[in-house]
């Protein structure tokens, strides 16, 4: 709890849908803190932008002075190392930014729960402070279909990305709830409205 107010971890496959259920969550009322625009901020942090020219020059960023996040995603899903060193670098940041989010929803009377969508809520221990993990479920073709139109992937590449990460199996298993993603919207607004009820009756 935080503040009185539940935290739901949002748990899925790359391409599942965890965004778009977190959306649907904050229609009823939730926060939706979605990890990958925080990590977007920390990357236009100046402590970041020197930090990964120190290490890297000019060979990470674009003509703009941008960070080239493709290029940095194609050195740390090849390197372990410097995985680790981008993930030291931004997951500190990424928290104060959310426990800031979070601080000034906390009195807000609207906000009825706050909902982390973060592909790395498992791997980073953030469970531990989740009152409830919701696995977002979809099928391989839809995932794929989906990192494909967005990201250009093929499904090698998704399932080398997901190596990197928990066993589905093992998210599902981990899962106080499950909501199926499929190209229902209604269906999938109804489990989520359903899942939130739930989650709040919890605090009685």
């Amino acid at each position: 709890m935080f503040f009185g107010k539940p935290i739901i971890g949002l748990l899925g496959g790359i391409g599942s849908g965890k965004s778009y259920i977190a959306g649907l969550f904050a229609e009823f009322g939730c926060m939706a803190i979605h990890s990958d625009n925080l990590v977007d901020d920390a990357y236009n942090g100046a402590t970041v932008l020197d930090t990964l020219r120190q290490w890297w020059g000019g060979s990470v960023f674009n003509p703009d002075g941008r960070v080239n996040r493709k290029a940095i995603s194609n050195r740390i899903f090849a390197n372990a190392d410097d995985r680790r060193r981008v993930q030291s670098l931004l997951h500190p940041l990424v928290a104060q930014y959310r426990d800031r989010m979070m601080k000034a929803g906390a009195e807000d009377a609207k906000i009825r729960a706050f909902v982390w969508d973060s592909p790395l809520i498992l791997e980073t221990g953030l469970e531990s402070q989740c009152d409830a993990l919701v696995f977002v479920d979809a099928p391989l073709e839809a995932r794929l279909a989906r990192v494909s139109a967005r990201r250009g992937w093929n499904e090698g590449e998704l399932s080398r990305r997901e190596k990197l990460q928990r066993p589905l199996d093992n998210k599902r298993r981990i899962s106080d709830y499950v909501i199926d993603n499929t190209a229902d919207a209604d269906y999938a607004r109804g489990q989520v409205k359903d899942v939130l009820f739930r989650i709040l009756g919890k605090r009685s």
